[in-house]
């Protein structure tokens, strides 16, 4: 999933960032109000990760507006600022949860899959498809009783691909979800990823649907 951080504490923000592309996210970091609103105008996220006070606003400020203009995007709100005051203007300004820091990123990387999941109106915590159960935890999958270890980037292309069950996605999108903008984007870096999957998976378990993109099989692959 692709996430924005809005944070200006710059060890915080870092830290946000690797810790979340270690555990299977893809991370974009901005500090200010002004380039929140950027990228979200210039990129497709997942949800977002904001802190209240930002150097040009206020975070709560943000969302409200956001909200008022019709964004849905899951939006999960942190702050130093943790009475319970403080967690009732957020949540009213439109934040979907609220953590105070310190905080642990454990958690905050299963709040952030549990906001994906509401969003896309899922109630299963490890997603289901022909056979393979997936554990986004541990970056995992199980099949015919076999436990099945995912490359990070691996396991985004197929998250992604059960995120939208029977839809075709096409190079850009899945590039989209693998990469952050100051990532270089390799020629054929979906393609390999493709190819280790249905090694591990099965040939049939992906589809490519020619010229278009790739999409889940709708038949039992075995």
């Amino acid at each position: 999933m692709r996430v924005l951080i809005v944070e200006d504490d710059e060890t915080l923000g870092d830290g946000l960032s690797v810790g979340l592309r270690l555990k299977g996210f893809t991370p974009e970091l901005v500090t200010t109000c002004e380039d929140a609103r950027a990228a979200l105008e210039a990129g497709d996220f997942g949800a977002m990760v904001l802190d209240v006070m930002l150097p040009d606003g206020s975070g709560c400020d943000l969302l409200a507006r956001l909200r008022g203009e019709g964004t849905a995007l899951p939006v999960l709100m942190l702050s130093a600022l943790d009475e319970v005051n403080d967690r009732i203007t957020g949540l009213d300004a439109g934040a979907d949860d609220y953590l105070g820091k310190p905080f642990d990123l454990d958690e905050v990387a299963a709040r952030l899959r549990a906001l994906s999941r509401r969003a896309s109106g899922r109630a299963s915590a490890e997603p289901q498809w022909n056979g393979l159960t997936l554990d986004p935890a541990r970056m995992e999958g199980t099949m015919n009783g076999r436990v099945l270890a995912f490359s990070r980037r691996e396991f985004t292309i197929l998250s992604a691909l059960m995120d939208r069950p029977g839809a075709i996605l096409d190079r850009a999108a899945l590039e989209d979800r693998l990469y952050g903008w100051q990532e270089g984007v390799e020629s054929n870096a979906v393609e390999v990823h493709i190819h280790n999957l249905r090694a591990k998976l099965g040939s049939r378990f992906i589809e490519t649907v020619r010229g278009v993109g790739y999409r889940l099989a709708a038949e039992d692959p075995a």
